[in-house]
């Protein structure tokens, strides 16, 4: 998965990403024991999550609500839910769905509210440099959009310099003729957002992202991630 993949350093000498597969769904989702949205929680409700970047945005847009940090996979996670640990979860729409848990979901949240991780729902493949016949092998199941838009947004996040505990955000999206970046880095508590936008040609993919990071660092990016420790 991409998204776990570090962008503030190169890959290991002796890789290389060779295929991106057709993106999945990027959305965030809300499952909720009520069935209440995140508009409608009340005021202290428990929703689990141990994303920075999740816990970040929730807050911005519900500073009432109480983030407690959850582990496991999904279905133990949805399990925690079920046994009255938490009074809502927010898991990744994809995972819901790859485990037959759709039904779980009780709202998708818009990417506008709620920017993806950089590389969310993306699956690359990644194969020894200079391994022709293996390039070969697997280059019918390239996807060119999915390719671009992932390598804006982890343009972006190297130039960041964003590590697995920076709140950063970052979603590359087809527009038009080309693409379009949105970005956003964010304090842990979700009191001060930054936020970038930036289009660009399909073939420009690192300058979008480059473009984009430059924006925020402008804003004063480097402070906030420079201020949470690199794990």
């Amino acid at each position: 998965c991409l998204k776990d993949v570090p962008g503030d350093q190169p890959l290991p000498d002796g890789l290389e990403i060779t295929a991106y597969l057709p993106r999945d769904d990027v959305h965030d989702a809300l499952v909720s024991a009520s069935g209440a949205k995140v508009r409608d929680l009340p005021s202290g409700a428990r929703v689990g999550t141990s994303s920075v970047r999740r816990v970040a945005q929730l807050l911005a847009m519900r500073r009432d609500l109480t983030v407690v940090p959850v582990r496991g996979n999904t279905n133990s996670r949805l399990a925690k839910l079920d046994a009255g640990e938490y009074d809502a979860m927010l898991l990744a729409v994809a995972g819901l769905r790859r485990i037959g848990a759709a039904e779980r979901i009780t709202e998708v949240i818009p990417t506008t509210a709620m920017i993806p991780a950089v590389g969310a729902g993306v699956l690359a493949l990644q194969c020894r440099s200079g391994d022709a016949d293996t390039v070969e092998a697997v280059a019918g199941l390239d996807h060119a959009l999915t390719r671009a838009c992932a390598t804006a947004e982890r343009s972006l996040l190297r130039t960041l310099r964003g590590h697995c505990a920076s709140p950063i955000a970052g979603y590359c999206a087809p527009r038009d003729d080309g693409l379009a970046l949105h970005a956003a880095v964010f304090t842990p508590n979700g009191d001060i957002v930054l936020e970038a936008f930036e289009n660009g040609l399909m073939q420009m993919p690192e300058w979008i992202g480059e473009a984009a990071a430059h924006t925020l660092l402008d804003q004063g990016a480097r402070d906030l991630i420079d201020a949470i420790p690199h794990p």
